[in-house]
């Protein structure tokens, strides 16, 4: 009853917003600003002006030759009134010589007092301030590009991008020099990229590169582009961008980078491995290569990531493994390239994601299931684009652990572009023990696959995939597959999902939450635009997921009923209620003192969340659920808060706290964390997080330093520390300074 009850309340709600919407903030008869239909608008071109007096990076655009070249203006909204023009203007240049590029841009303010700096860091988070981008498409193949985005501080988010919009890489970086100013007309931004930082094909005399320009005023929720895009769009959606001319006689140069590293550490406790603990020194070495100008080779050897931060504690009320993302620099990087498995879609609602499937997740090399590191020796990946193909090769090969033999990894990935935006690819990963024989552990596990993104119209995206798995000894089916098809426009966001994973498949360098299934999974949902109050956009869906055992019982079903509300300054409410069934023919443990018995259970549930706009000193989002959980009934709060009083300073708390009520008792399952980060300039920054999980009793401490002295060469000090409150001890702290120099050629 209460589902029916929100089912209609949702069909109501949206045929209240499928009438025809005014302009907000415009009384009826009044007329508006000019709009344009940003999906049919031409795509802009601009021409880049050589120079032999290039500017100098100081934020300030007084030489001549910024007067020069040609500015380009016009910038169009996409939120929060997609197709109208800015309500601030911005003006771009571009001149270039035979270093490097040089972009200036006057970012027109009103207000400039109000101008919103979330964080000075690198990488910062851009949704939460003031920024202008840039994202360059350099081989023009309207899918890859480097994005380049700035805050008026001068703070730097550098970022690779893949497959048109699907997958980023934020660990790439570059030796890229920003400069700001602000004034009291707004604020200007001058960015300089050698052009040996970029990748790009310099056998034609003239080179065509796309363009896209973002300016976001935070204050206003407001996202303007030179090249139009509708609000479901983001600046790295390439196949929509303009275009950049005016390149001649430009080469990346020998793009020649060598890092090396010298590492000191302390570790103590009961988890560090025999033989690893106490005071050590290490040094080890990278190397960048660009072997043609579509080709990169990375080497790395004795690999070290003591600067990398823990993971983040969760909870698990599952029956299934937890996945924790890759943070590990060397593997993030270009990452977008091995990707193969149930890549989430962005703007579609798919009902899986790489959580769910992938058959390469790299945290399978150099880690224990434990999270502990495995000592790397050394490997090379080699990643670009020849021959009209995107290719990737992975080699790394491990020491010996307790308990591990010493196994080399290999991965090789090509993928071939279709009609524009299209693509088929292939996959092949390997697993191979090097060392002595471990009994019970196999000598090898081989994975292969192929997959495709075909988008037949501008609005209908297919993603089917087929992969096996080998290992010795194994029988039984280890094949999976999947067919997902998705239709994504202004309205309506509709998709639907057929998935089998066998029994026996099993990649061991990859990560599969559930086996022995066939999946079956739709949704229907809409985003109107509705003429209320302070709404940008609502958002009514449904969705029903079937999760089948192979001899066709089923073991989990899913019906959703959805409603979510965006608002014009950035906030977001999202209500459902979820109606499940689960068959568990084997009992599984939630807590050390809690197992849900062998049985078939029906029981339902309902959420709601808010999250704020993000643009303001003090931010943040709560969700409460309430229903059942198997034969019991859960309550759970999750909560989060952000205060940043300044662009130096921000404190992010965290809480999520289960209550879980069982016919054989209650228990609680709370995870809790803190985090401090400071930036005394772009250059220095200090962190520290704090982590308590209720359910292990543990807590865990990280606290970084970090000191850019000069382009992509970094001094870290590291404390990590990981405490058994029950029993009292602390197992695990390590104490590490790191110094990396990057030096080019």
């Amino acid at each position: 009853m209460p589902r029916l009850m929100l089912e209609r309340g949702l069909l109501l709600a949206l045929l209240a917003t499928l009438r025809p919407a005014a302009i907000v903030g415009q009384e009826p008869g009044q007329a508006g600003p000019a709009r344009i239909a940003v999906e049919s608008a031409p795509r802009p071109a601009a021409a880049a002006l050589r120079t032999d007096d290039p500017p100098t990076v100081d934020g300030h655009l007084d030489e001549p030759v910024w007067q020069q070249a040609v500015p380009l203006t016009g910038f169009v909204q996409s939120r929060p009134d997609t197709g109208a023009p800015a309500t601030e203007e911005t003006v771009v240049r571009f001149v270039y010589d035979d270093r490097a590029l040089y972009i200036g841009a006057i970012c027109y303010d009103s207000e400039p007092d109000r101008l919103f700096v979330s964080s000075l860091k690198q990488d910062f988070n851009s949704g939460s301030s003031d920024v202008f981008g840039v994202t360059l498409d350099t081989y023009l193949d309207r899918r890859n590009g480097f994005m380049f985005l700035v805050n008026p501080e001068g703070a730097l988010k550098d970022v690779q991008i893949f497959d048109d919009s699907r997958s980023e890489n934020q660990a790439w970086e570059g030796p890229i020099r920003v400069e700001t100013t602000r004034n009291d007309e707004g604020w200007t931004v001058e960015i300089e990229i050698p052009f040996s930082t970029l990748r790009f094909n310099p056998s034609g005399e003239d080179q065509t590169w796309g363009l896209q320009i973002l300016r976001r005023i935070r204050r206003k929720a407001e996202d303007t582009f030179w090249a139009p895009l509708d609000r479901r769009d983001q600046i790295h959606k390439m196949s929509k961008a303009g275009t950049l001319t005016g390149f001649s006689g430009v080469t990346p140069g020998l793009n020649l980078r060598v890092k090396p590293y010298a590492l000191a550490q302390d570790q103590t406790g009961t988890l560090v491995e025999e033989g690893r603990g106490g005071t050590q020194g290490d040094v080890g070495f990278d190397i960048k290569f660009g072997v043609t100008p579509g080709l990169t080779l990375d080497l790395t050897y004795n690999t070290d990531f003591a600067q990398v931060e823990v993971d983040q504690e969760q909870v698990n009320l599952t029956r299934f493994p937890l996945f924790f993302p890759e943070k590990r620099d060397f593997f993030v990087e270009n990452s977008g390239t091995f990707s193969f498995g149930d890549q989430s879609e962005r703007s579609y609602r798919t009902g899986v994601s790489l959580r769910d499937f992938t058959l390469f997740h790299s945290r399978r090399i150099g880690l224990t299931g434990g999270g502990e590191p495995i000592p790397i020796l050394g490997g090379a990946r080699l990643t670009g684009r020849t021959g009209g193909f995107e290719v990737g090769l992975l080699n790394l090969q491990m020491h010996s652990s307790p308990g591990l033999p010493a196994e080399n990894f290999s991965v090789l990935r090509a993928r071939r572009s279709l009609f524009g935006t299209s693509d088929i690819g292939a996959i092949f990963v390997n697993r191979q023990a090097t060392g002595a024989d471990i009994e019970g552990y196999p000598d090898f596990n081989r994975s292969f696959g192929f997959d495709a993104n075909l988008r037949p119209l501008p609005s209908l995206l297919l993603a089917p995939f087929v992969a096996w798995t080998r290992s010795p000894n194994t029988d039984g089916d280890s094949f999976a597959g999947r067919m997902w098809v998705g239709w994504r426009d202004e309205l309506w966001d509709v998709s639907a999902l057929w998935r089998h994973v066998g029994d026996n498949f099993n990649p061991t360098v990859g990560f599969v939450r559930r086996r022995d299934i066939r999946q079956s999974y739709a949704t229907v949902g809409l985003h109107p635009r509705p003429p209320l109050p302070g709404v940008q956009e609502v958002n009514p869906y449904l969705e029903i997921d079937y999760v089948q055992d192979l001899e066709s019982v089923l073991v989990t079903r899913t019906r959703t009923a959805g409603f979510g509300v965006s608002f014009l300054n950035g906030s977001g409410l999202t209500l459902n209620y979820t109606d499940r069934f689960e068959l568990l023919r084997e009992p599984f443990r939630v807590t050390t003192d809690a197992t849900i018995p062998i049985g078939r259970y029906d029981f339902g549930g309902g959420s709601a969340q808010y999250r704020s706009a993000p643009g303001r000193a003090l931010s943040g989002f709560v969700r409460v659920e309430r229903g059942g959980f198997f034969a019991g009934t859960r309550t759970s709060l999750s909560a989060g808060l952000m205060w940043r009083p300044n662009y130096h300073l921000s404190v992010d708390l965290s809480a999520n706290h289960n209550n879980i009520s069982l016919p054989d008792g209650d228990f609680t399952a709370d995870v809790f964390g803190g985090r401090i980060d400071y930036g005394f300039s772009t250059k220095v920054f200090a962190s520290a997080f704090v982590q308590y999980n209720a359910a292990q009793d543990q807590f865990v401490t990280n606290v970084r330093f970090n000191y850019l002295y000069s382009p992509l060469s970094d001094i870290f000090l590291v404390y990590t520390e990981r405490r058994d409150l029950a029993a009292g001890m602390t197992v695990e702290r390590v104490l590490a300074a790191k110094v990396s120099k990057s030096i080019g050629f």
